[in-house]
């Protein structure tokens, strides 16, 4: 069926062939037949990753395959949400070791993407949860990776947005929990040098992130709430239903705009009363806020909007930083949501990831705000960084390859042996790497 996709963000829009995936022999003839084509899941990926003239929707397929209760390992097939493992997880005492902003997304986009969350910097990325998963090659070949067994597949997997070849299901390993309520700590710090010291004096935390006005100059520059988190231990796994809501229609273009972004970070710094705030949050509201508000990318308007998400070395993070909120501030083109992390180490060696810091931002789409973009760009190229590709619908080609250099090539060498005919393609892959 053809019909109009897009990722997250809403741009890039392209009109593709979109095959349903509900069993594997559909799955399989799809792949022997059609050349040219990507999986796609839930379609939480903010840019073009996941657009091809082909596309391979694994939403239905998701099928819970067997579950190890003393070992904490689940077996999926890679249609599978992370909302529904925490459906199934929770009341059983177990929780995803590795999730990201959201729990709308597959198994099989959260391997692709390598996603990352607010402990990266103790645990990993997804990688570091999977014990193996099973992938269809470019000849129709199923395999199966892990690192031990076709280890090279395994890891260049990891953050390859799906053009390694189509994962069809995968072991990954839980973690224990007593309680679905988190221990919440948040610090408010005064500019970025504060966070900064905040960030490394709370390092032993499971969970930190901070919220970042991104509009503030001078002394503020940098202004943050710090987010600290740990599960609670008080025997309560009790799911409650949720409330959600929807944005029911794409809300006009001059809703956000310079004076609304500032009078939103204004009162979201303010509510916090005092420099201190303890408390005990469902898991829900710490690790998914935007969750509860369905479709919430439509408050962009219909021209959408891209995320721009960078991590740069840990040794040149703050210089970096400074250097790149200042340019936005000056700018006036400020995000609503701009969140800091801190990086660990990555095992992966074609992801994201590297040790320092990662900042998160959201423009709605314009001339202005791509402009800026192409600054940030070279700003983040100068002190060694890279950016997402999860989240980038617009980098050039030239600017990927001189940020991921020697890790792409070897990538490239994993996809030749693996998919020699390039059957497996997005308009990222087109965009980026050609």
């Amino acid at each position: 069926m053809r019909r109009k996709i897009s990722g997250w963000g809403l741009y890039p829009e392209v009109e593709a062939e979109v095959f349903m995936v509900k069993k594997r022999d559909e799955l399989m003839e799809k792949i022997s037949s059609v050349q040219n084509i990507i999986a796609r899941g839930l379609g939480r990926s903010y840019g073009d990753s996941s657009l091809n003239d082909h596309v391979l929707d694994f939403s239905k397929y998701d099928f819970f395959l067997g579950f190890d209760s003393e070992k904490g390992i689940l077996k999926v097939t890679s249609g599978v949400t992370l909302d529904e493992i925490l459906r199934f997880a929770i009341p059983r005492g177990f929780f995803l070791k590795i999730t990201p902003g959201t729990k709308f997304v597959t198994v099989g986009g959260a391997i692709a993407s390598n996603v990352h969350g607010k402990n990266h910097h103790r645990e990993g990325s997804f990688s570091s949860c999977v014990k193996s998963f099973k992938i269809v090659v470019g000849d129709g070949e199923i395999l199966e990776c892990s690192r031990e067994k076709n280890s090279d597949l395994f890891w260049y997997t990891f953050g390859g947005m799906g053009l390694t070849g189509v994962i069809i299901e995968a072991e990954i390993e839980l973690k224990k929990i007593n309680s679905v309520k988190i221990d919440y700590r948040g610090i408010k710090a005064e500019n970025l040098d504060e966070v900064f010291k905040l960030f490394e004096e709370n390092a032993n935390y499971t969970y930190s992130v901070a919220w970042i006005d991104c509009l503030k100059g001078g002394k503020s520059l940098g202004r943050s709430i710090l987010m600290l988190g740990e599960h609670a231990d008080d025997g309560n796994l009790t799911l409650m239903d949720k409330k959600e809501i929807a944005v029911p229609f794409f809300f006009p273009s001059f809703v956000l705009n310079k004076m609304t972004v500032k009078a939103f970070n204004t009162l979201y710094y303010s509510k916090q009363i005092g420099k201190y705030s303890e408390k005990k949050m469902d898991f829900d509201k710490f690790f998914y806020p935007l969750d509860s508000i369905l479709e919430w990318n439509k408050m962009y308007g219909r021209r959408g909007f891209f995320q721009y998400q960078f991590v740069l070395p840990e040794d040149r993070s703050f210089d970096g930083l400074k250097e790149i909120l200042e340019e936005i501030s000056g700018s006036g083109y400020g995000s609503f949501l701009a969140v800091l992390k801190l990086f660990g180490e990555e095992e992966a060696p074609f992801s994201f990831p590297m040790k320092g810091y990662t900042l998160a931002l959201d423009f709605p789409l314009s001339e202005e705000t791509l402009q800026l973009a192409e600054k940030l760009d070279k700003i983040v190229l100068k002190y060694g960084g890279r950016h997402y590709l999860s989240k980038d619908s617009r980098m050039s080609g030239d600017i990927f390859k001189e940020e991921y250099g020697e890790s792409m090539k070897f990538f490239l060498k994993v996809k030749e042996r693996y998919d020699p005919g390039e059957k497996f393609s997005s308009i990222q892959w087109r965009r980026l790497f050609k």
